[in-house]
């Protein structure tokens, strides 16, 4: 089965720098019911300012839940590694050992542990016909070249999982860990990928939660919302393109293209302690 599909739109050869991706996505517009929780200058310093020195140090640094989620993703890909862990009494202590967990943060180290716990008790991709599992630290991966009417942008979209279903359904699966809900945009974002990946198969995509076991319904969207869901991200990719040309030309805006939104959110954004507009403490 070949699952390199060259994109049936017109190419054009020079490099493509406008791009869109659900973490793109998520740092320019948060799902409902989390506006409060947005702040838009953290897009800036992540995407605009990522090149100043104190700026790279801090995205170089995985916070707990990223450190956990990565960690949890090797797991569960070391587990189909070999399949004799999964009757192997000593598999959790193998995989420790694998993972390097005694170098982790205590609290890393536990809620891993039962991570791996969890997915050995009910390891949900045993028996299926897996064709792609990812190890979580691949890097980007390769650009989808989208063209939307005369404009053109680069789609990123990291899969955590695919599998072919008995009736021959791609499933692609992503797997999630802490209490963040599921976000169905990051659905549609992998169906639209789909499309030109694999645009011969009928598509699904759902979410599992390795720490909760919790497991959503499958996604699917119609042509005509994929095709929506197209037109989002090549607006979001051109916005964002914009707004970084403004940031080029005159950085001393950098707070009125990026505005700040101070609040409960500065207790987790990677970026407070560099930000003149975090709030330290923050009433409960």
């Amino acid at each position: 089965m070949n699952h390199q599909v060259s994109n049936p739109r017109k190419v054009c050869s020079k490099k493509i720098w406008n791009f869109a991706s659900y973490n793109l996505l998520s740092l320019h517009s948060p799902p409902v019911g989390l506006e409060h929780l947005h702040c838009d200058m953290k897009r800036g310093f992540a995407k605009a300012r990522k090149r100043e020195p104190l700026v790279a140090a801090l995205l170089k640094q995985d916070n707990i839940p990223q450190r956990i989620g990565l960690l949890a993703q090797k797991g569960v890909y070391e587990f189909h590694q070999d399949s004799s862990m999964f009757s192997d009494k000593d598999a959790i202590d193998q995989l420790a050992i694998i993972l390097r967990l005694d170098r982790e943060l205590d609290l890393v180290r536990e809620r891993v542990t039962q991570i791996l716990k969890n997915y050995l008790k009910n390891p949900i991709l045993s028996g299926k016909k897996v064709i792609k599992l990812s190890r979580g630290d691949e890097g980007f991966p390769k650009p989808i070249l989208i063209q939307q009417g005369d404009y053109l942008f680069n789609l990123y979209a990291a899969i955590d999982c695919i599998l072919i279903e008995e009736d021959n359904t791609l499933h692609i699966l992503d797997f999630k860990t802490g209490k963040t809900d599921f976000d169905r945009r990051q659905a549609y974002i992998y169906l639209l990928a789909a499309k030109y990946l694999y645009p011969r198969y009928k598509t699904v995509a759902s979410f599992y939660n390795l720490e909760t076991c919790k497991h959503s319904k499958p996604i699917t969207a119609t042509p005509e919302t994929v095709e929506s869901f197209q037109i989002i991200m090549s607006r979001l990719a051109k916005q964002h393109q914009l707004d970084l040309q403004r940031y080029r030309k005159n950085s001393a805006d950098f707070r009125y293209i990026f505005p700040p939104n101070p609040g409960v959110s500065c207790r987790f954004c990677p970026f407070s302690s560099i930000c003149e507009f975090a709030i330290a403490e923050v009433a409960a």
